[in-house]
């Protein structure tokens, strides 16, 4: 049985439709999971599943929550969700080559993806490696987080 994943879809301007590309290359592999995207990224991935004729075709429906758009809070409500546990899975397409104004609510969320040990995908080639892994399909499968009582229970 395959386990239903929360993946986390985010890109920078200049990567969304790249993302959306990615995207509808993999249509069939996203299908069963759940997609969380930040507002500009969810709006283009629709719309490119929505053009997908493959997707028109199979009569599906993917179940996708748009959050806010990145720099209006969106990174921040993705970062929260992470740390509630509730995403399984990071494919961003970062941009390199562009600062970015809100670059602090980025970092802050690879941070939190890093700390609560999410598999996180910062480019095309990582996320091909990711949504073909064998463990995709394991309903066994957990990261483990690691323990931060002694962090909590510090004297400070």
């Amino acid at each position: 049985m395959i386990k239903r994943l929360t993946i986390a879809l985010v890109a920078h301007d200049a990567m969304k439709h790249d993302l959306a590309e990615w995207v509808a290359w993999n249509w069939e592999k996203l299908l069963s999971h759940r997609l969380i995207c930040t507002g500009t990224t969810g709006r283009i991935v629709t719309e490119t599943i929505m053009s997908s004729k493959k997707a028109e075709m199979s009569n599906t429906r993917f179940d996708i929550t748009m959050l806010k758009s990145g720099p209006l809070g969106g990174d921040q409500q993705l970062g929260a969700m992470i740390a509630n546990e509730e995403i399984d899975m990071l494919i961003f397409f970062w941009d390199p080559m562009s600062a970015q104004p809100h670059d602090v609510d980025v970092k802050a969320l690879l941070r939190l993806a890093t700390l609560y040990n999410v598999p996180t995908a910062i480019n095309r080639s990582t996320a091909d490696f990711m949504i073909s892994s064998a463990l995709l399909a394991s309903a066994d499968y957990k990261p483990v987080i690691k323990d931060y009582t002694s962090y909590i229970k510090r004297i400070v």
